[in-house]
């Protein structure tokens, strides 16, 4: 039986008429009161019909997920850990392999803390597939800036890219739409066209970024030119935006980080590839050496639980920065910045463009976001190298993860056209409250 207190009023200040209850008329007083600005309240009153479409979404992917764990069996002694070779492991790498191969369609999947970022997850499935002599051909324009030098499409100084290893390498422009140049695509293979790279995400492009059933008619362009051909998605900022994953449509390997959307803002590390076992195999042959296998490796007991907990739950918190996308693209494409995607298009990834203009305007953007932030709102961002980007970046990202960007979070590069891109945030009032502030510091 449900109890109300009204023993003490919550407002001091809040004037109650005799013969109402003080609940009664608390009730209606928080009723009343609306954290947001006026641009945010109204963009949000607006947005009812897509939040219930994640909501659906994020019950779908949740079903998913629940059966995954059911089906792997998954107990509370796979969270105990190992220490030293990890040979005496209690089986709960197994379990979150196979529950996390079976959530995305996969054959096979390894996930793990010593993958240490999105990237290194990537390179490893690279190297699975691309000998001497071979090509890569990324396949929807310019890759993500930390890849360059693992491509060799910036100079690694000799430390062992793509390129120092005879690995050739192109890339195709996107469209006009800033889509996948489809007339281009049906006849870009060549004889020594080992890998596709196909990124999901826009990345630090402005474009689109691409839909599973873009990426599934990608791939039967590119096996019809060549059945060998293998694919690799990077699938950053992907997972659970849709019901669907790449390896249901074809891809070979696809490759992230736990610490953006399948970590569920739980997953303090890690990364994961899935696809084909033989290739998965080959990747994780490349994360260790060969001969050593998927079986080996320490992974501390509060990290195994924190990676079953957060894939769990990631499809929930995936919804809530979906929705933080929706409202970021409706207030800022009422003010006239140009967004990317468009407000209230169908999301293919978590991040929100939007193009500030000038070096001025993004600064201030991200110091609001980090004013508003739970972890360092006292500290101010500040522009600089970062390893693995090209050009000067900022952060903002006061997360409890140092550089989580499945909690919220925003980052841009110091070039044209200043853009900043949002993404994350365990719910989406929490990009409500800080677009407040943003607009303030515009």
């Amino acid at each position: 039986m449900l109890v109300l207190s009204c023993a003490r009023p919550v407002y001091p200040t809040l004037s109650l008429s005799p013969s109402r209850p003080k609940c009664t008329a608390i009730r209606s007083s928080l009723s009343n009161v609306h954290p947001f600005v006026p641009e945010v309240a109204k963009a949000a009153d607006s947005l009812s019909s897509e939040f219930r479409g994640v909501d659906n979404l994020v019950a779908c992917n949740s079903s998913r997920v629940l059966k995954a764990f059911q089906n792997a069996r998954v107990g509370s002694h796979h969270f105990a850990g190992c220490t030293g070779y990890g040979l005496d492991e209690a089986g709960g790498r197994e379990a979150l392999d196979q529950a996390f191969a079976e959530i995305v369609g996969a054959e096979s999947a390894i996930v793990r803390s010593q993958f240490f970022s999105g990237t290194h997850a990537i390179t490893c499935a690279l190297f699975a597939f691309l000998r001497p002599g071979d090509e890569l051909l990324a396949v929807a324009g310019a890759p993500y800036d930390t890849l360059e030098e693992v491509i060799g499409k910036r100079d690694s100084h000799g430390l062992g890219s793509l390129k120092d290893f005879g690995v050739m390498y192109r890339e195709l422009p996107l469209a006009e739409d800033g889509g996948l140049d489809w007339d281009v695509l049906t006849s870009a293979l060549r004889p020594y066209t080992k890998c596709a790279l196909i990124q999901r995400s826009c990345g630090y492009s402005w474009r689109r970024s691409l839909s599973v059933e873009e990426i599934g008619r990608a791939i039967k362009i590119i096996k019809m030119q060549n059945p060998n051909c293998l694919v690799m998605v990077d699938n950053c900022y992907g997972e659970f935006v849709e019901s669907i994953e790449p390896p249901m449509v074809g891809a070979d390997l696809i490759a992230g980080s736990l610490i953006k959307n399948p970590g569920g803002t739980v997953a303090p590390c890690g990364g994961y590839v899935a696809g084909r076992k033989k290739w998965v195999d080959a990747a994780a042959a490349r994360l260790s050496a060969p001969g050593l296998g998927v079986d080996c490796g320490s992974t501390p007991g509060d990290i195994m639980r924190a990676f079953f907990q957060g894939l769990f739950l990631a499809p929930q918190m995936v919804g809530e920065a979906i929705k933080g996308t929706f409202l970021v693209a409706e207030v800022m494409a009422s003010k006239g910045y140009k967004v990317q995607p468009l407000p209230r298009v169908p999301r293919s990834d978590t991040v929100q463009a939007v193009q500030l203009g000038s070096r001025e305007l993004l600064l201030a953007f991200c110091e609001a976001v980090q004013r508003s932030s739970p972890v360092g709102s006292f500290t101010k961002p500040v522009a600089g190298t970062t390893p693995g980007y090209a050009s000067e970046v900022i952060f903002a990202d006061g997360t409890f993860i140092d550089g989580s960007t499945s909690e919220l979070s925003c980052d841009g590069p110091l070039r044209e056209p200043y853009a900043v891109f949002c993404q994350g945030g365990t719910h989406w009032t929490q990009w409500g409250l800080v677009l407040g502030d943003v607009l303030k510091s515009l």
